[in-house]
This record gives structure tokens, C-alpha cells and sequence, in this order.
């Protein structure tokens, strides 16, 4: 129930956290890119298996869309669902695919539970070593227009993980001596969001005699909790963009919840010469303290979801926050992913599992990466660079 200039009341409106003079049904702007968004990404220690999950709201578009997923050495299964926000404004699901909070900033679970689409479901729960941090607010004006395209924070949290993931027909158990993961909770503005408009301002084109410089950029986003000998936590929080967009948040995360933050980080990564998939390498930290700390990363096995197919660029009419219907779910099996017929459609931008190392202390995370254009020093030639393009 509604009067003009109000929104709707929602359960939500029952609680003392209003902040604007409206009800929750509304948010304080209008623009279409507008998201909340759930990320999970949760593994076995020996790479064998990984589930991502992921469910994003968008208010002003008046669209729920998520999807749960396994990666399997090269194999991968994708379920995705999306439904109209108003057929339940409250709920975190969408048909089988379900996200919970167990124990608020602690413990959450994702649930995909049998269905129609594939031969998989997970229903598993993630409790955090370490209080959830936020990483610096992402913010980015355009270029050529001078609209704000980002502007988001998000806070992350990893831990260890419990429950019982099926594929085909084989049940798999996961526990904390065996099984990780990580989390995020991200809101705002974002890029990427919908089918982009056919009529704005285009960047300048550059005269043909004037010769173009080759671009080179990419992107890391990688997470990762540490135990220390004495079993004590603590994470490292890397988030470094450059092209396009040029963005950097790291830092050196505390269980007490202090947060140390990195001058500059620079990775020196390995990587398969064909894929540009993540293979190992070391993450350098300068601190501000003029200490430089090495973080040795290795990835576990050949596992890595790849988020093409879940939204993170267009992917068979699929893109975040599209309209398919009052409820819709599709999905697909991808034998291997390396493949020719599929591995430039997918590109490279995949959630790996990662184990780390740093002195005694070892842990694991995920990591996110883009590399673009030609890297001779990686082995990164121009023929790999096609499998670049994720949007």
C-alpha cells in the first residue's frame, strides 16, 4: 500500500535503517545501472571442484538475475535465472537459486538446489576468518563525456567452507579441511549493465596517418587469507585495473580490523601462453613502511569459472540486468572450455583458486585477471590476444 510520492512498504521498512525519506522500495537515483550485487566463488584445497554464484538486483529496472555454477578442470555448467523484482521484492532467490546471511558480517550460504537445467546443485555455507573489508570506492568518470560510468563500494570476506555439492549424480563434501572460499557484497553504480545505448558520444577518431599505439592493460582482483603458524589470520586485498579504466585498491587486512594499505603492487604472474590463463607467480607489495612483502601464488589445477557466461559481458543474449521475461531460466554444459570453438567466446576472465604463500604463513583466494595486447616478456604474443575480450 502506496500513496503518491511514497514508495511501497516492504518488510525491510519495519527496521530503524531508513536513510533517505522514502521506504525501501526506492533507492536515492534513477539511473538504469544501478546494482546490488552477491559474488561467491567456493573451492576444494586441491583444485578439483569450484562453485561460483552470483545475484544481483536492480532496483531501477525492476529486475532480479543470478546463477550458480561448477567448474571441473576444463569442464564448466552454467544455470542462470532472472524474474521480475515486484513477483517477490524481498526475496534473495530466484526459483533454485538462493542466497541466505546465517550470521550477520560471519556466515552466509548459496544455495542451488535441483533442477531442471543441469545435473548439479550446491547448498553450501561460508564462514569468515576475518571480519569483511571494504576496498577503496570505485569511482570513474567518462573520458569523453564526463558521466560517472562506476561509482560502487564493496566489501569481501573469505573463509572456509561446508556443505555438499552434487554433479551428476555424485555428491561431493565440503569442509572446512578441504574447502574454501570467498564473498562479496558490492553496490552502486556500475558498467556493463543492460544492452549499451546506440546514440552517445563516441570517442574521437584518430586521423588514418596517424600511427596507433599498441594497447596494453588489464586487470587483477584477488583476495586471499593467510594462517600463521600460530593459527592466527590475516588477508591480502589486491584490486589493480589499467586501460580503459584505471583504478587501485590494496591493502593488508587485520583480524583486529585494521587496515594496512599497500603503496604499490606489482604482479609478476605467469601465465599459459595459448589461454592467458593464471598459472602462478608472486604479488610484490610495497609498503608504506618502505617494507616490501612477496606473496608466491600458485593455481589449483585447472579449474577457473569463467564469468562470460554469468553476465560480465554479453554471452548469448545474456548481460547483467536484462529483461527475459516474467521468470526465465537457461543454461549450458561446456565440455572444455580451452577448445577453439569456445575459448576466444570466453576469453580469459575467470575466477581462479588460488593457494598462497607468504614466510610460514599459507592460505588461499581467488584471483581475476585480464592481460591485454602483446606481452613479449610473458610470452603473450598477438595470437593469444583475441581470447582477451570479455564485454
Amino acid at each position: 500500500m502506496a500513496i503518491d510520492g511514497i514508495g511501497e512498504l516492504r518488510g525491510a521498512d519495519e527496521g530503524l535503517n531508513h536513510q533517505i525519506v522514502d521506504t525501501f522500495a526506492t533507492i536515492s537515483q534513477t539511473d538504469l545501472a544501478w546494482t546490488e550485487k552477491i559474488w561467491g566463488s567456493l573451492a576444494k584445497t586441491d583444485g578439483s571442484l569450484q562453485v561460483d554464484f552470483g545475484l544481483g538486483k536492480y532496483q531501477n529496472r525492476g529486475i532480479i538475475d543470478g546463477f550458480g555454477g561448477i567448474s571441473r578442470g576444463h569442464e564448466q555448467w552454467t544455470v542462470r535465472g532472472s524474474r521480475e523484482l515486484h513477483s517477490a521484492p524481498e526475496e534473495m532467490a530466484i526459483g533454485p537459486i538462493r542466497y541466505e546471511v546465517i550470521d550477520p558480517l560471519t556466515t552466509v550460504r548459496f544455495v542451488l538446489e535441483p533442477n531442471d537445467e543441469q545435473p548439479i546443485s550446491f547448498d553450501l555455507t561460508l564462514t569468515g576468518v576475518t571480519q569483511p573489508f571494504f576496498e577503496d570506492r570505485n569511482l570513474i568518470r567518462n573520458k569523453v563525456t564526463g558521466r560517472i560510468d562506476v561509482d560502487v563500494i564493496r566489501y569481501h570476506q573469505g573463509g572456509w567452507a561446508e556443505g555438499e555439492v552434487t554433479v551428476d549424480g555424485v555428491v561431493h563434501q565440503f569442509t572446512p579441511e578441504n574447502s574454501f572460499g570467498y564473498r562479496d557484497h558490492s553496490w552502486g553504480v556500475r558498467q556493463a549493465v543492460g544492452a549499451q545505448p546506440t546514440d552517445l558520444l563516441r570517442p574521437p577518431k584518430k586521423p588514418r596517418s596517424e600511427p596507433r599505439a599498441p594497447f596494453r592493460g588489464g586487470m587483477k582482483w584477488s583476495p586471499c587469507f593467510f594462517q600463521r603458524p600460530d593459527g592466527s589470520y590475516y588477508e591480502t586485498a589486491i584490486h589493480l585495473t589499467q586501460g580503459v579504466w584505471d583504478y587501485t585498491s590494496a591493502y593488508i587486512n587485520e583480524t583486529d580490523g585494521s587496515q594496512h594499505r599497500v603503496l604499490e603492487a606489482k604482479p609478476l604472474i605467469e601465465y599459459d601462453s595459448r589461454t592467458r590463463f593464471v598459472r602462478g607467480g608472486e604479488l610484490h607489495l610495497a609498503m608504506g613502511s618502505g617494507e616490501e612483502r612477496v606473496i608466491e601464488v600458485e593455481a589449483l589445477g585447472d579449474s577457473g569459472f569463467h564469468l562470460k557466461t554469468v553476465g560480465y559481458g554479453e554471452w548469448k543474449g545474456h548481460i547483467h540486468g536484462a529483461w527475459h521475461g516474467p521468470l526465465h531460466f537457461d543454461s549450458e554444459y561446456i565440455e572444455d572450455t580451452t577448445d577453439d570453438e569456445f575459448g576466444p567466446l570466453l576469453g580469459q576472465f575467470r575466477d581462479t583458486p588460488i593457494r598462497v604463500r607468504e614466510g610460514d604463513a599459507v592460505g588461499y583466494g581467488i584471483m581475476e585477471s585480464i592481460v591485454a595486447g602483446v606481452w613479449p616478456e610473458l610470452g603473450l604474443t598477438a595470437e593469444s590476444d583475441h581470447r582477451v575480450a570479455y564485454a
